[in-house]
């Protein structure tokens, strides 16, 4: 497996193990003291390593090319999904995927952004920046959802809108302050979790949900940490810097009010353990779920607009 820069000393560790392993394999000799001596070193540069990790390799694990995306959780919680297609004005979106499946037999409206696994997935699916066209069928989803009074579940990872210039002229950012506008009107329940990177307008796009989730090495932020730094400091390479000031990882988001869970994530990345990963997301799902079912359409709307009325209030 793929290593970030960081986490060299594991991968290097790792296929140190699996040479050993194919090594007593082949000469048939037995070293199983050795291994064990070895995994667990393993096990314990894992917890060193993951346990201290900066905002800034959490904003990288978030980016891993082997992190799950949309259609991988789908896969893994749903099941007969049934994707929609196209916004009903322009064309059809691949940056955002959006149908109808069960989950745990519970009929939901699925919503998310997905990337690609190469270069010529990724351009089609423009590295997860939708255009306002992708906006607008997401908006049509979650009608169609509030009309058959179905709860809506939203996986969110962009690392921002796409901004070039056909999508600035086909109304980027008035798509996506129509959707502001009317995902707090929407009664029907929304939950959405960042399950890889939420960046800027293109994440809040889809992210007004009256209960909004982390996966535990995600980040959330009105701008990349290589934008900020741009901005502010002229230099790309004070991203790292960047990343701490943001306070965009899930601990930094849970103490400002602006998420209301952390999803745990297998020690390593979701990457290293999609099930399990999958598992927590699933029990999270169905536990909000089944609390928001609770309220009448008129206490849902009323507490999702108190919810994001009251962020940024210092006391």
């Amino acid at each position: 497996m793929a290593g970030l820069d960081f986490e060299k000393p594991i991968v290097e560790l790792e296929k140190k193990i699996q040479e050993l392993k194919n090594f007593i394999s082949e000469k048939k000799i037995d070293l199983s003291s050795e291994v064990k001596r070895l995994e667990d070193k393993l096990e314990h540069l894992k917890k060193d390593t993951y346990s201290n990790i900066s905002a800034w390799q959490r904003v990288q694990l978030s980016r891993h090319p082997q992190r799950p995306y949309t259609l991988d959780y789908i896969g893994l919680l749903m099941s007969d999904f049934i994707e929609l297609h196209g916004d009903r004005l322009f064309s059809d979106d691949l940056a955002i995927i959006s149908g109808f499946a069960k989950l745990d037999k519970q009929k939901i409206a699925v919503i998310g952004h997905q990337k690609g696994r190469d270069t010529k997935e990724n351009l089609k699916r423009n590295f997860g920046c939708a255009h306002p066209e992708g906006y607008r069928k997401a908006l049509r989803v979650m009608h169609m959802a509030e009309r058959f009074d179905l709860p809506v579940v939203i996986f969110i990872d962009t690392p921002g809108a796409y901004p070039g210039i056909g999508a600035e002229e086909r109304g980027q950012s008035q798509a996506i302050a129509e959707n502001l506008r009317e995902m707090i009107l929407i009664a029907t329940p929304i939950v959405s979790v960042v399950i890889g990177e939420g960046g800027s307008g293109g994440a809040l796009g889809v992210g007004v949900a009256d209960r909004v989730c982390v996966l535990e090495n995600s980040y959330y932020s009105v701008i990349s940490p290589e934008g900020c730094a741009a901005i502010l400091w002229k230099d790309g390479s004070k991203a790292p810097h960047a990343a701490e000031v943001l306070k965009l990882t899930g601990e930094d988001l849970l103490k400002l009010g602006v998420i209301d869970e952390i999803i745990p994530e297998p020690l390593g990345g979701a990457h290293r353990n999609p099930k399990e990963t999958s598992e927590n997301l699933k029990n999270t799902l169905l536990k909000n779920l089944k609390e928001l079912k609770s309220f009448s359409k008129e206490e849902l709307l009323k507490l999702r607009y108190s919810k994001f009325r009251d962020m940024g209030i210092v006391a």
